[in-house]
């Protein structure tokens, strides 16, 4: 039989824990929604919007806790977030919506091409709604 004394006890904790220290800080996990995304608009007639959505905390975009939001419940997805029933009146005056950057780690590179602007918002909500 082994029999451990107080202090083999006390020297296998400092060991351990003097291995911890010397393996250096934990990594954190990026926090929720870590970023920024590049967002941008572009109209017809190059008319174009832009802004950084940055979610810790929400700033850089005229709706930033909203858009934070819904990522958030898309997971970072925008082909995920849900569309909203709203009658969109069919006039064609194509948006482009293009996202680049970072989400929990994940790169984001989305770009689509909606029939017009109330499509637009149908579809990705606040994400993209940057005009005040």
């Amino acid at each position: 039989m082994t029999y451990f004394t107080r202090a083999t006890a006390a020297a296998g904790v400092l060991l351990a824990a003097a291995g911890l220290l010397a393996a250096g800080p934990a990594q954190a996990a990026a926090p929720p929604g870590a970023g920024p995304l590049h967002l941008r608009i572009t109209r017809s007639g190059d008319r174009a919007d832009s802004a950084l959505l940055r979610c810790l905390p929400p700033q850089g975009h005229p709706y930033a806790a909203e858009a934070c939001a819904e990522l958030t419940a898309a997971r970072g997805d925008i082909d995920r977030l849900p569309v909203r029933k709203v009658f969109c009146p069919r006039i064609y005056s194509p948006v482009t919506a293009t996202a680049r950057g970072r989400w929990n780690g994940r790169i984001v590179d989305f770009r689509r091409t909606y029939t017009n602007s109330c499509e637009l918002r149908a579809r990705t909500g606040a994400v993209f709604a940057l005009e005040d």
